[in-house]
């Protein structure tokens, strides 16, 4: 079990309390907890089912939420089970190379004495918001309200710099679109708008969770952490309002490059019935001059011929100037 436990330890008053006993000896972290007032945050990345249920025998883990925790790949909510909470979000990250967002998930099981984070896929590993949280005994007194807080904020702050990933893909839509140039842009909007349709699935059911503590509207979470949560709640709305513009400007360059499209034949066709038109007039006198007719003007006339030529020569000429005037060349 020691691979998938991140870490464990026992939080008292806003600081980290050193323990002789073993971090994955969970009933000596839990009466340490409870005999001064503490509480245990204990990380695990990955779990096996084995893992899993050892830590939700130790933690009495309701075994519905348990089972969720275990098969991932769930949606954004906020349950309730008894005297316990059970939070899943989705992580994200932006695989730049391939116009990817790639997913992962972190669940949260949160009692009076206990906060047990279960982490899937590479996104938002938690190592580091653990250190900064420690160093903010201010907020950690808040107890497992703070590490709901923490690791929310972090998958939030995550999300944002997503969404400023994919603006910057949307930039170079729009520019590539509207350039002079001829490009085939529909694959990559297309492909884009996956990605944005998958960010939107990990933030939107995020709205409310987070909604409701920063409303104060969930028993368990410390209402003094409020302001906290508020804060993360706006993240989470900025995040959203992005998802719908970046969402609506693909719609509008999509829509930019189908007209380009349009108007790029529609000049095609143009430059080539430009075309056709000067190889039809020499082709027309040449076939005129080629009928076998006795009786023909010119036909037995010494510059006949020089003469067919030049007609056909200023009348292409002719019709190249208007073309070339009107745009159709």
């Amino acid at each position: 079990m020691c691979c998938v436990i991140v870490d464990s330890a026992v939080y008292r008053r806003g600081e980290r309390v050193p323990l002789p006993a073993d971090g994955r000896d969970f009933a000596a972290l839990l009466a340490e907890a409870n005999q001064r007032d503490g509480f245990v945050w204990v990380g695990l990345a990955d779990p096996t089912e084995a893992e899993l249920s050892a830590v939700a025998d130790a933690f009495q883990l309701h075994p519905l939420a348990v089972e969720d925790a275990l098969n991932a790949h769930q949606r954004p909510k906020l349950d309730r089970y008894e005297d316990s909470l059970f939070l899943t979000l989705r992580t994200l990250w932006y695989v730049d190379e391939e116009d990817a967002v790639e997913t992962g998930e972190i669940n949260i099981f949160v009692g009076s004495t206990y906060v047990v984070t279960v982490r899937h896929g590479a996104g938002s590993e938690l190592h580091t918001r653990r250190i900064d949280l420690e160093a903010d005994s201010k907020v950690l007194t808040h107890g497992p309200s703070a590490v709901v807080y923490a690791v929310c904020d972090r998958v939030v702050d995550d999300h944002e710099q997503v969404a400023a990933s994919l603006q910057e893909d949307v930039d170079e839509i729009e520019s590539s679109v509207f350039s002079p140039d001829r490009t085939d842009d529909s694959v990559r909007i297309y492909t884009l708008k996956r990605e944005i349709a998958e960010m939107r699935r990990a933030v939107m059911p995020l709205k409310e969770p987070m909604r409701q503590f920063a409303d104060g509207r969930v028993e368990g979470i410390d209402a003094q952490a409020r302001p906290f949560f508020a804060d993360v709640y706006d993240h989470v709305a900025r995040t959203a309002e992005a998802i719908d513009t970046l969402d609506n400007l693909l719609t509008a360059a999509f829509q930019a490059h189908l007209a380009r499209i349009s108007v790029q034949q529609n000049e095609d066709m143009r430059k080539i019935s430009a075309g056709v038109a000067l190889a039809a007039v020499p082709t027309l006198i040449a076939g005129v001059y080629g009928m076998n007719f006795d009786h023909m003007p010119e036909l037995r006339w010494q510059f006949g011929y020089a003469y067919s030529v030049a007609l056909m020569g200023v009348i292409v000429w002719a019709l190249w100037v208007f073309f070339k005037k009107s745009g159709w060349l």
